[in-house]
Order: C-alpha cells, then sequence, then structure tokens
C-alpha cells in the first residue's frame, strides 16, 4: 500500500483544484467551506466523547484537509501557503511558551493558561495598533473576541475576560442567585397577557448566560455540559422507544402519563446499574 506524506497531500489538493480537476472543489470558496469546517471539528469531538480512537484518526484526517484546502485556496489568490501557515503555527508556539524555549519559569497549568492570554493581548493590541496606522485605538478588555464564536463557548470566553478586570461574582452564590433573578423575570414575560417575543429572548438570553457563569465556577464547560446533556436524553429517549417497542406499543401513541412513568422507569435503571 503506498504510504503518502504531507507532501504529497498538498499535492492532491492542488491537482483537485487544477483546471481538470474535481468539479466540486474546484468551485468552492472559503465561505462555502465554512459549514465543513464546523461539521468535521464537532465529528472529531464525538470520536473523542465516544473514546472511539479509530474514529480519532479519520475524523483529524478530515479537519486536516479542511486546512489544507484553505491553504490551497489562499495560495491560488497570493495571499499565503500552507508552509506560511505551519511557519506561523510554529512561531507563536515558541514565542507564547517562554517556559519551554525560553528562560521564564512557571510552574502551573493555571500559570501557563494566565501567561499565554498575556501574550495573546499583547500580540493582537500591535497587530491592531499595526492596521490602524499606529492610531491610538481605545483598549477593552472584551475586545479581538472572534464574531461567529459558539454562544456559549463566547459566554464562557466573555466572562472569564471580565473576570480578569476584576467585575466577577466573589463565589459561586452570585450566579446562583442571579440565574433565579432571570428565571422569575422570564416567567413574570410569560406569564403577561400577550408575552412579547423579543423580551422573552432577551430575558432566555439572560438566563443562559447566568447559567454558564455558575459552571464557569466550578470549571464546568458549558459546550461539553449541554453535549453531555444532549447525549444523556438522546440515550434515555431511545430506551424509552425500545421498552414501549417490548411491551407491544407504538411510543409515539402513548399519552404524556404514559411517557413520563417510562422516563421515570429509565432514570431508576440508571440509577440502578450506578455503583
Amino acid at each position: 500500500m503506498k504510504r503518502y506524506s504531507l507532501s504529497d497531500l498538498l499535492d492532491i489538493m492542488a491537482q483537485l483544484r487544477a483546471p481538470d480537476g474535481c468539479p466540486w472543489d474546484k468551485k468552492q470558496t472559503h465561505r462555502s467551506l465554512l459549514n465543513y469546517l464546523i461539521e468535521e471539528s464537532y465529528e472529531f469531538i464525538d470520536a473523542v466523547e465516544n473514546a472511539d480512537r479509530a474514529n480519532m484518526k479519520e475524523e483529524l484526517g478530515d479537519v486536516l484537509l479542511q486546512v489544507v484546502f484553505h491553504a490551497q485556496l489562499a495560495k491560488e489568490t497570493g495571499d499565503f501557503d500552507f508552509a506560511e501557515v505551519v511557519q506561523g503555527i510554529s512561531e507563536k508556539l515558541v514565542r507564547r511558551h517562554p517556559h519551554v524555549f525560553g528562560e521564564l519559569k512557571l510552574d502551573s497549568a493555571e500559570s501557563v493558561e494566565k501567561k499565554w492570554d498575556e501574550l495573546k493581548k499583547a500580540e493582537k493590541a500591535a497587530l491592531a495598533t499595526e492596521a490602524a496606522g499606529e492610531k491610538n485605538l481605545p483598549d477593552s478588555g472584551l475586545g479581538g473576541m472572534p464574531r461567529h464564536l459558539p454562544a456559549l463557548l463566547k459566554a464562557d470566553k466573555l466572562q472569564k475576560r471580565a473576570k480578569e478586570t476584576g467585575f466577577d461574582w466573589p463565589d459561586y452564590t452570585g450566579p446562583m442567585e442571579k440565574i433565579r433573578e432571570e428565571l422569575e423575570e422570564f416567567r413574570a414575560e410569560a406569564e403577561a397577557g400577550k408575552p412579547d417575543q423579543d423580551r422573552l429572548e432577551s430575558e432566555f438570553g439572560d438566563l443562559l448566560f447566568a447559567t454558564v457563569n455558575l459552571g464557569r465556577f466550578f470549571k464546568l464547560d458549558p459546550e461539553q455540559s449541554l453535549a453531555r446533556a444532549n447525549r444523556k436524553f438522546m440515550d434515555r429517549y431511545g430506551k424509552m422507544e425500545e421498552l414501549a417497542s417490548a411491551a407491544g406499543t407504538e411510543f409515539k401513541g402513548l399519552s404524556l402519563e404514559e411517557k413520563e412513568a417510562l422516563w421515570a422507569r429509565v432514570k431508576g435503571m440508571e440509577k440502578a446499574r450506578s455503583p
């Protein structure tokens, strides 16, 4: 079996984009490929969560393909190529690890993360100044946040940035009370004579933001936590359907009370299996 190298992969991608290459690959743009990058990243996450090492290898390849694809597009327009991508990330890793490649001493993961953030902010500020022609730009503690981050992840990052400036609750009881407050505000709007959809969305967003804040105090990742809840719901729902089928009934046709009884039964089965 032929053993392919990274150089071979770059050549294959270039051939796919060549005039006599693949019609689908030739018509792609940076923008048209964005959803594929997101999709492949989440498929890799699923493989990690399932401890599926074979699938991890395949999904990493799919993520790498997206990097190679975007680099080829940029090469064709003269913006940059894959070698420059490699050069850039290598320089960044060396620059942001002065405790490994320099003389700085850092003895904990927390101190490393703090130093990384400091260096990242300094780099972003320098780039912003350069882009503005050396003009003095207003500096915000929340500046430089990617626009298209998933909302839960962005909320977590915004709150961590705010903490660095001293704007944070003393402990987890603050966001706990905030959740109760936001829930009551949502309830008040929902129970109004004619709820306003815009205000409902606003109050719901505040409730989600406060929930992310609570998890942050316990170092809980909001995306992973919600993904875990999604998987749990799907597993329980599937078992409910299995129980209904084993009883000779169609799950969809059961009453809400019967479905809730199945839900309670599935949860009871889970508790019985727990150590």
